[in-house]
């Protein structure tokens, strides 16, 4: 294989390109960087090889080249291109069964008595179903205006699995629209306690509350806030939700525009308000509570900026926040270090999940507990405390491996004294002994051992003193 010359690539991007040869120049480039050194050209490196890959992805599949150069950078060559190919395929039409009206079950066979074609999503999963062929518009039957069934991608059932809201809870969902996520935890929660339904956008609630009424979630209040006034018109929650606003990247395959309308700017104000309405959501908590004290931030997005790095920026500006494991069953682990970028050593607990690996949108999960400011006040004294001993230790072993000097100055007095002469001449008188057992041949039954010795110089010197 051999890469193309400038002038190819002037003619290429004014005549047009060839979709096959494009896509077999990336199955050739990617088979290459496989096995570099086998399979290079002489002449060529490795960015070589990667600078044309990149722009034959940006061009084959229609991504600009800045987004194309940012996805490609999180993946090895032959996995991003299996994630750029599963982008254009579409995702499976999945349910989920809203057990407050209906079991699984019973909505599985009255589905297929009415044409349907489904099975379960996985074992993941207690409530899911994955449409296949339907005969009658799957959004239109008796058993969807009944409230039995809400149509909802399979990767939104993953926030809230990972939150786990309890009966009886105080629970925020911070960005609710269009209420897949909300009425998914009502039904967990039984239609106990209460749960906050709120989206900044007016318009997007009415859906929203049409879908709170058809499912029956009676512990549902909608409101309309931006994420950001939290806490101060509402807090003390148990639990929070804030599947934030994102970028898009991971659902490609639905909405095919995110590939041309996003620009570093995009990504840069986005961060910034993912990082802004996280801090609102940890600040929301109710630090007591007795069974909760727990966020979960989601996005749709796989890009490094609006994941691991919001994470990471708020376990920094919260001290008293720490990552705990979703309690998600499968799922990649989330990176602690990428492109040269560092993050939280606990950052492996937060979950990824991709198209082309799951079969679902691309998302990703992480999960929070919010810790009270008096569990962080012992832990920063006790570590202060830990330190201030540490010194300590340090310092006295630093005194201990001093040299070790006399003075005979200071000595004299005590050289001078009875009690000094008193020793000293016992000790004379018991070296004058020893040498006098020296030359003495010791019998078998004889006692004088070092112990003994010893204790004859104590008695010498209780004679003298």
């Amino acid at each position: 294989m051999v890469l193309p010359t400038e002038e190819e690539k002037e003619r290429e991007a004014t005549e047009g390109q060839d979709a096959q040869v494009v896509y077999g120049r990336i199955r050739d480039i990617v088979r290459i960087l496989g096995d570099f050194r086998r399979f290079k050209a002489a002449n060529r490196s490795r960015a070589d090889y990667t600078q044309q890959l990149i722009a034959d992805i940006s061009s084959y599949y229609g991504y600009t080249p800045f987004l194309a150069e940012k996805l490609f950078s999180m993946f090895s060559p032959d996995e991003a291109v299996a994630f750029f190919d599963a982008n254009e395929t579409p995702r499976p039409v999945t349910i989920r069964a809203n057990t407050l009206k209906t079991r699984r079950r019973d909505l599985a066979q009255a589905l297929i008595n009415r044409g349907v074609s489904l099975e379960p999503i996985g074992k993941w999963t207690k409530v899911g179903l994955q449409i296949f062929d339907s005969n009658v518009p799957v959004g239109a039957t008796p058993e969807y205006l009944a409230g039995h069934y809400m149509l909802q991608s399979p990767s939104s059932f993953l926030p809230v699995m990972a939150l786990d809201p309890q009966p009886n809870e105080r629970v925020l969902d911070m960005a609710s629209a269009p209420g897949g996520k909300t009425s998914y935890m009502s039904a967990l929660m039984q239609n106990t306690g209460v749960v906050f339904a709120n989206d900044a956008n007016a318009a997007r609630t009415k859906s929203l509350s049409a879908n709170v009424h058809r499912l029956g979630c009676k512990n549902v209040v909608v409101c309309t806030h931006d994420g950001r006034q939290f806490p101060k018109v509402i807090g003390g929650f148990d639990r929070v939700l804030l599947d934030a606003p994102c970028s898009g990247t991971g659902v490609v395959s639905k909405d095919q525009s995110v590939k041309v309308n996003k620009t570093e700017r995009d990504f840069a104000l986005l961060s910034h308000l993912q990082k802004q309405l996280i801090l609102c959501a940890i600040d929301s908590i109710n630090t007591k509570s007795a069974t909760g004290g727990f966020v979960v931030y989601s996005t749709c997005s796989v890009t490094v900026d609006e994941d691991e790095g919001v994470v990471d920026y708020a376990l920094k500006k919260r001290p008293n926040v720490k990552l705990v494991d979703t309690g998600l069953e499968f799922g990649v682990e989330g990176f602690t270090n990428i492109g040269g970028k560092q993050f939280h050593k606990d950052m492996h607990l937060t979950r990824r999940f991709y198209p082309h690996v799951h079969n679902m949108e691309g998302f990703f999960v992480s999960k929070l507990q919010v810790l009270p400011r008096s569990v962080l006040k012992n832990k920063l004294q006790q570590a202060e405390e830990k330190e201030e001993n540490d010194e300590r230790l340090e310092e006295d072993d630093n005194e201990a491996g001093a040299d070790v000097t006399f003075n005979d100055d200071e000595d004299k007095a005590l050289m001078e004294s009875e009690y000094f002469t008193l020793t000293r001449n016992c000790l004379t008188k018991t070296q004058k002994t020893n040498a006098a057992n020296k030359k003495l041949e010791v019998s078998s039954h004889s006692n004088l051992k070092p112990s003994n010795l010893f204790f004859r110089l104590l008695l010498y010197i209780r004679d003298f003193t």
